[in-house]
């Protein structure tokens, strides 16, 4: 954590150093504050979760602050209101570990975490309430405050999804269904889930965002095929993905264009595909090593969206292949660390949501950066941890917690080191006092 600090200390100030030729005057507290957040978030580890994995944090906290850099080096309006939704990041990290003891309590309320999930799908299309931008209607507005109640539905399907699955794993994976001489699945325990799936994807297509969509489409699949192991599901749900995006591209405007400047973008240089023809521009000066902090270009041609939604193009111009490559890895090494939580959890229902939550993080990131570098058709949703919004910040923060008390409950105890031998069960041996 220590490290991660120091690096966003040493990277503002080299871009300060980049656009004013003097260090900021305020490195001092600015050190101090980041600091304090990280000892902050360690003391509450060490307090709740002392025996969690400890590579996630600090991985989080150093994407989380060069993120801040980039912000800061384009807009440093937008910068102190990062900061504050960092810090509210770190709180809500720390609560969700103070309140949520037992990663088992959450299966108990999965109908109620549906509930709630499903309202916050759609408070968007409220009127009065729902906000539109960029022809996606997925923000809720109160005065100037302006949030996506979506990042907080991802992480309740998530759960709801994990529950259902390891509630009905044997269900699922074992044919019960008798026809003729032959057993075949039986498709009704699939019907609640494939209803709750559904309607997920009907309400964020009514929203218009494909993004979030194809985020709990991979989900969904992702945990139907690891929960039951069986292959056709993965064929199966290919499948549906490849006739959907198709139907997709005929019924929504805004994915046949995204669709057709992903297959030839040099024909809309000046129209829908210049923010995306830009950062190929400014990633090839980026080269290897970078232009260097604070000395690139890309956010005078592409304003806003620098430090949202093409984030990673500033840090493959200004740090180069190496910083662009750096924040791959570290994407790299979260998704290795939550699915090493996942093998350790000690409940099917704690396996299955660690691996979703870890689903969730991998493919925003890989949906993202696959976008910007053209091996997918661009979504347009948030860098996690990088890029500027502080509902995706505090989303985020929360599943990290979630996973980190996962990981806390798989630890071995004493007893299991002792012996050598690792218990079955939620609730391992605990040792009597001598």
């Amino acid at each position: 954590m220590i490290f991660a600090a120091v690096v966003t200390a040493l990277l503002y100030t080299i871009a300060s150093l980049a656009q004013s030729s003097r260090i900021p005057p305020h490195i001092g507290p600015f050190l101090g504050v980041v600091l304090a957040l990280a000892l902050v978030a360690h003391m509450g580890n060490r307090w709740l979760a002392p025996n969690s994995n400890a590579v996630l944090l600090p991985l989080v906290f150093l994407l989380n602050g060069i993120g801040y850099v980039v912000i800061a080096r384009w807009d440093p309006g937008s910068a102190k209101v990062q900061a504050g939704w960092t810090a509210l990041g770190v709180l809500l990290y720390l609560l969700t570990l103070f309140f949520v003891r037992r990663s088992r309590d959450l299966e108990r309320y999965r109908y109620i975490l549906l509930l709630v999930g499903g309202l916050l799908l759609v408070a968007p299309l409220l009127p009065g309430f729902g906000k539109e931008v960029g022809g996606a209607r997925l923000w809720v507005g109160v005065g100037s405050l302006i949030v996506q109640p979506i990042e907080g539905a991802k992480l309740l399907i998530c759960v709801y999804f994990a529950s259902y699955f390891a509630s009905h794993k044997e269900l699922l994976s074992i044919p019960t269904a008798r026809v003729g001489n032959h057993l075949f699945l039986d498709p009704r325990p699939l019907v609640p889930i494939l209803v709750a799936w559904l309607s997920s994807m009907a309400i964020i297509g009514v929203e218009n965002d494909i993004a979030f969509a194809l985020l709990l489409f991979t989900l969904f699949i992702g945990l139907l095929w690891i929960t039951t192991g069986r292959f056709g599901y993965l064929v199966g749900g290919l499948a549906m993905f490849v006739g959907g995006a198709v139907l997709a591209s005929r019924l929504f405007p805004q994915v046949h264009e995204r669709v057709l400047i992903w297959f030839n973008a040099g024909k809309y240089p000046s129209g829908s595909g210049y923010q995306l023809v830009q950062s190929w521009y400014s990633l090839a000066a980026g080269g290897i090593g970078g232009t260097g902090l604070g000395r690139g270009l890309s956010g005078k041609y592409l304003h806003g969206v620098v430090i949202s939604d093409l984030i990673f193009t500033s840090i493959g111009e200004e740090l180069g292949l190496i910083g662009a490559a750096a924040v791959v890895m570290a994407f790299v090494l979260i998704v290795g660390s939550g699915l090493r939580v996942a093998q350790t959890a000690r409940s099917d229902f704690s396996r299955l949501l660690a691996t979703g939550l870890t689903l969730l993080l991998g493919f925003q990131a890989f949906f993202v950066i696959a976008g910007i570098l053209r091996l997918l058709p661009f979504t347009g949703i948030t860098l996690p941890f990088v890029a500027y919004g502080g509902s995706s910040l505090l989303a985020n923060y929360a599943l990290i917690a979630l996973l980190m008390r996962i990981s806390d409950e798989g630890a071995l105890t004493p007893v299991e080191q002792h012996s050598g031998l690792r218990q079955p069960g939620d609730n391992p041996p605990i040792p009597l006092d001598p």
